[in-house]
């Protein structure tokens, strides 16, 4: 349905393309070309065909005008009432990226997807082996690793023995040979082989097939628009530079090698958080609206006097997973990121630190995004350390008092015999 000045000519076509009438077949009214696209089960075709066709189409949320007053009770008269409220400003428009970035999505979901499979097989095996009272998981970081996946070869071909299955782990490995025959004794028979067997196969498919993808996010990544590198000195786009630029011979990164540069974020990372939040400077008009679109801060609930802070929502899963995997990423490294983590873990645990940490990554990522000239500046471990001798003294005095419960921390000058041991 096309508005132009209160058009209510309602045309019904069944759900598939077939019965659509071409765009030489079907004239457009002049005006303004914008639709709205019907709620159906499927939005993606109507959508993506009107979009074909050079009109703007909006996609709106039903939740956001269910309670106007006037709605229709018919499909036909909810046409017409969603046809009036774009008129008059009253809908809000939902985000659904250009072609190039949906066709990025498209292949970092269906990774996500994979590793998810590929972490479930995983947790398979484990349960397997402690079904079979085999507890190397408990000696080893990385059951999947170099060592891991000996043992586990080794298991599925027949061998039983504890000490022959010992001298398969890498000489890198922090557990003692004693420890990885102790790990590696239990009752483990051939229907386990048989179904180690079986988890094996699919996660090297399931590996193989994740490699191929993250050769094709590569391949593709250059045709999202505002992903290519971009010198601000000389203006230049696609990583070369103009003659007599200042920054002649520097190494541009792209989109995602700047993302790349955030603490916890990764090569894997960086794609999808670019497919999720798409590359439009004007979607989000700060990073705060990125981060509240993703539902990365909490919404406040107010009655009288009384304000408290409510959950954050659900938000898009595939952004949040990322951010979330890059939060966990950065809480291990000693970097600006990681101290906030801590800060935050000590006081309000570690769930809610994961949280405020992805909302400071999706701004950041925001920022990379919207100013192509941007880059990543590490500000230390000690950027939330206060300044003042005074709060420090006062920190860390409560800090010794947490960990030794029942005492006190009381300062005293220094005597002479203190000042010449010194």
């Amino acid at each position: 349905m096309v508005d132009q000045h209160f058009c209510t000519d309602l045309h019904a076509f069944r759900a598939r393309p077939s019965r659509l009438p071409g765009k030489r077949a079907w004239p457009v009214p002049r005006g303004r070309r914008r639709s709205n696209a019907p709620p159906l089960p499927d939005w993606r075709i109507f959508y993506y065909l009107a979009e074909a066709a050079g009109l703007e189409v909006w996609l709106v949320n039903a939740r956001d005008v269910k309670h106007l007053p006037g709605r229709g009770k018919s499909d036909r008269l909810d046409c017409v009432w969603h046809c009036k409220l774009n008129e008059r400003g009253m809908l809000m428009r939902s985000f659904v990226p250009p072609e190039p970035v949906r066709d990025l999505r498209a292949l970092t979901r269906t990774r996500a997807r994979l590793a998810q499979d590929q972490a479930r097989h995983q947790a398979r095996v484990e349960k397997i082996l402690e079904d079979a009272l085999v507890k190397v998981s408990a000696v080893i970081s990385d059951l999947f690793g170099t060592s891991g996946r000996r043992f586990l070869d080794a298991l599925v071909a027949g061998e039983r023995s504890p000490k022959a299955l010992a001298a398969l782990g890498d000489y890198r490995l922090k557990a003692s040979r004693a420890k990885l025959e102790e790990a590696l004794t239990g009752r483990f028979r051939g229907i386990h082989a048989t179904e180690i067997a079986v988890h094996l196969r699919l996660l090297d498919a399931i590996n193989a097939e994740i490699a191929l993808l993250d050769e094709q996010i590569e391949q593709h990544l250059p045709a999202v628009p505002r992903t290519a590198p971009v010198c601000t000195a000389c203006g230049e786009i696609g990583g070369g530079h103009a003659p007599g630029c200042q920054d002649l011979g520097v190494l541009l990164p792209g989109l995602a090698g700047r993302l790349d540069e955030v603490t916890g974020i990764g090569p894997v990372n960086a794609p999808a958080i670019i497919a999720e939040l798409g590359t439009d400077p004007s979607r989000f008009p700060t990073p705060g609206h990125a981060a509240a679109w993703a539902r990365l801060t909490s919404r406040s609930r107010q009655s009288g006097e009384s304000a408290k802070p409510g959950r954050t929502g659900k938000g898009n899963r595939y952004l949040r997973g990322a951010l979330g995997q890059a939060a966990m990423t950065a809480a291990n490294t000693d970097t600006r990121l990681g101290a906030m983590y801590r800060r935050i873990a000590r006081k309000r645990g570690k769930q809610k630190a994961i949280v405020a940490v992805s909302r400071v990554i999706c701004e950041i990522a925001w920022i990379l995004i919207r100013d192509p000239g941007a880059r990543y500046e590490e500000l230390g471990a000690d950027y939330y350390h206060p300044r003042s001798r005074a709060r420090q003294t006062r920190d860390k005095i409560r800090e010794i008092e947490r960990l030794n419960p029942g005492k006190k921390v009381i300062l005293a000058d220094a005597g002479p015999q203190a000042d010449a041991a010194a």
